[in-house]
């Protein structure tokens, strides 16, 4: 980011805080100029205390400490101009100070909270920016696009999770979410996504690379003490996707995660899998493998992933986020955009109160240079499962 910006930035609260001071000095010159001027029998001057409490509102303790200062200072004027200091003037005296102190000291500690708090946000942000690395906008064929929201607005990370690896001529894709939310879910996110970075270019299919990232779940599982019950109920529901250039199709293996949604021509199609996989880490290792599904998958189709954090945000009144019927409604946009609107709907369906993290990925196949792909190959594709004799004759015709 440019010098200039960040210092517009720094600039503008500036300049509003010291326009606001005015407020109070303002105040502390009419309260005394009226004391003054007021018979012997009202006293004014205790109303100075509204000063220094104003100020802690928009300015830091030093600028609070000079105007409560300030105010002490017109109480002593007050008491002069009046004829001298009696015992009502010095308990007004000392008790404009005491409040001023105590304002201070009030405004010092959420000075104090504030910059704890941005630490904490600022070390959140690294966390997530090297647990969920940056997906590229472009990969292979596909043209990518993702949000994350973490549950815990301070930690601004969870257990949601999602990434990507091109290993010759495919994509392979996981997204997934750790049973729990917030920063406990945070370590088995990471196991598991540093896994599948590693492992996506040693196995040679999905079967195989699924069953070494839920080998490795269960390590990371196993380390936690037996009496501890909680991790022992732990697992990853996931979804672990493979897409070749040169096939028009998606190869799956739904580990117990919400299905996808495949949007074509304006219609959406969940893809779902007739016999789904166990989450990671309560796989049965002696039952064998698990099966692959196979998805049409043309250029200009878009596939959007999610969590249940979407689908399970409730409103005021209790109802479900209807994904589904956003995704048909924006169907048509580019992946960039369906996953801005689905996330500012999202928002403020919620009121900006998620339940659970929430992730979102969408990823449509561009049409390459030379894709090589004959009318044969994709009525072949379409065989497969999610489409029926309907969609097989519109590209036939």
């Amino acid at each position: 980011m440019r010098l200039g910006p960040r210092l517009a930035r720094v600039r503008q609260p500036w300049h509003s805080s010291l326009a606001l001071v005015v407020i109070p000095l303002v105040l502390i010159v009419a309260i005394t100029v009226a004391d003054i001027r007021a018979p012997q029998s009202i006293h004014l001057g205790p109303l100075l205390v509204v000063a220094p409490a104003l100020t802690t509102s928009f300015a830091g303790y030093r600028m609070t400490a000079l105007i409560g200062a300030l105010a002490v200072g017109a109480q002593a004027l007050i008491s002069e101009v009046q004829g001298g200091f009696n015992q009502n003037h010095v308990a007004q005296l000392v008790g404009l100070a005491f409040l001023s102190v105590f304002a201070v000291f009030v405004r010092f500690l959420r000075e104090r909270r504030s910059e704890e708090l941005a630490q904490v946000r600022s070390v959140a942000e690294a966390a997530q920016r090297a647990l969920l690395r940056p997906l590229p906008d472009r990969l292979g064929a596909l043209h990518i696009a993702s949000s994350y929201q973490a549950a815990d607005k301070e930690a601004r990370i969870g257990g949601d999770l999602y990434a990507t690896a091109r290993t010759g001529s495919r994509t392979r894709l996981i997204i997934g979410d750790v049973r729990g939310k917030g920063l406990a879910a945070v370590g088995e996110a990471a196991t598991l996504l540093g896994s599948f970075h590693e492992a996506a270019h040693q196995y040679a299919t999905l079967p195989a690379l699924a069953g070494a990232l839920d080998r490795s779940v269960r390590r990371y599982l196993a380390e936690f003490p037996e009496k501890d019950e909680e991790a022992q109920e732990h697992f990853i529901t996931a979804l672990l996707m493979e897409i070749p250039d040169s096939s028009p199709v998606i190869r799956m293996i739904n580990c117990g995660h919400p299905p996808p949604l495949l949007i074509r021509s304006g219609r959406t199609t969940q893809l779902m899998s007739p016999d789904p996989a166990p989450p990671l880490g309560m796989w049965d290792l002696e039952s064998g493998d698990h099966g692959t599904h196979t998805f049409s998958f043309r250029p200009g189709d878009t596939l959007f992933l999610y969590t249940d954090g979407v689908v399970e945000a409730r409103d005021s009144n209790r109802a479900f986020y209807p994904l589904e019927e956003r995704v048909a409604l924006w169907g048509r946009s580019s992946p960039r955009a369906l996953v801005q609107r689905i996330e500012q709907d999202l928002c403020a369906h919620a009121d900006g109160a998620l339940a659970d993290d929430a992730a979102i990925l969408a990823v449509q196949r561009t049409p390459p240079p030379h894709t090589g792909l004959h009318l044969s190959d994709l009525v072949h594709a379409d065989g497969v499962h999610g489409w029926g004799q309907d969609q097989r004759e519109q590209v036939e015709d």
